[in-house]
């Protein structure tokens, strides 16, 4: 691989968070047909750390991009490097707790999400996205 290859290739910082209530319950969305991967599937918010920005910067950027409202508490959960073979993908997820208002939450990307909905961690919805359940291990163990 040469040295080019190699940059083009590097593993990309992704912000991932989960959006809860407070109460028990997490905001989760289903990927439209316009989503980069897995349409249909439900999954947490997530986006890419852009240069120079802080962390918590991030989240509520996206926060804000995603799900049309603000955060109320921003919690580090932990981090966890996803190597993906379909699509070929490797980044390195920065996983957040988020608190925010359910009655402000709205779809702030339709051409990326259909749908969303509130879920508690023994009902939540199918068909889940490939990284779902990996990222709810880390608020469980947070």
């Amino acid at each position: 691989m040469t040295e080019q290859n190699a940059k083009d290739r590097a593993p990309a910082v992704s912000c991932v968070f989960v959006c809860h209530d407070g109460s028990g319950r997490v905001l989760l969305a289903r990927r439209s047909c316009g989503a980069r991967d897995e349409p249909g599937t439900w999954d947490t918010g997530a986006g890419a750390l852009e240069f120079g920005e802080t962390f918590e910067a991030a989240v509520s950027r996206e926060v804000r991009e995603e799900y049309s409202t603000q955060p109320l508490d921003i919690t580090i959960l932990g981090v966890r490097n996803v190597l993906r073979d379909d699509p070929p993908s490797h980044w390195v997820a920065v996983t957040f707790a988020v608190r925010v208002d359910p009655t402000t939450v709205a779809i702030g990307e339709p051409h990326k999400f259909d749908e969303l909905g509130w879920f508690t961690a023994d009902a939540l919805p199918e068909p889940a996205h490939s990284q779902l359940l990996p990222t709810l291990a880390l608020l469980s163990n947070g």
